[in-house]
């Protein structure tokens, strides 16, 4: 079992950064892979970015690849979303997902056991 709680969400202009958080809460936190997805009003989740268990493999959307950096500190039992160069359509509820494996071996929300309730970013043009 395995509770997640997201931080660091805000409002910020475009080009602005923020960096969310993550903490989990169980002993299986470092074993497993972690993802961040959004939702924006009217749209589906969408995946954003995925790291496995130890941190050595990250996955990133193609929205997102280059501006995004997913880490994780398993001492700490948290994991990051270092987000640079917003723009508007990064808008959305961004939320923590826990995979049931070490690896994601798929990016679909369903694959994602465990979720958070979400952090709120909102980037103004």
């Amino acid at each position: 079992q395995v509770q997640l709680v997201e931080s660091g969400g805000g409002l910020v202009q475009a080009g602005g950064s923020l960096r969310l958080s993550c903490a989990a809460s169980g002993r299986s936190f470092s074993s497993v892979a972690m993802g961040w997805f959004r939702q924006a009003p009217g749209k589906e989740r969408e995946f954003v970015a995925a790291i496995n268990w130890s941190g050595g493999r990250t996955y990133y959307s193609d929205s997102v690849k280059g501006r995004f950096t997913i880490s994780r500190d398993n001492a700490k039992n948290t994991v990051y979303l270092q987000m640079n160069s917003l723009q508007p359509e990064d808008t959305a509820s961004y939320y923590c997902a826990a995979n049931g494996a070490s690896y994601p071996k798929d990016t679909r929300p369903s694959e994602f056991g465990y979720w958070g309730q979400g952090t709120q970013v909102t980037v103004s043009s």
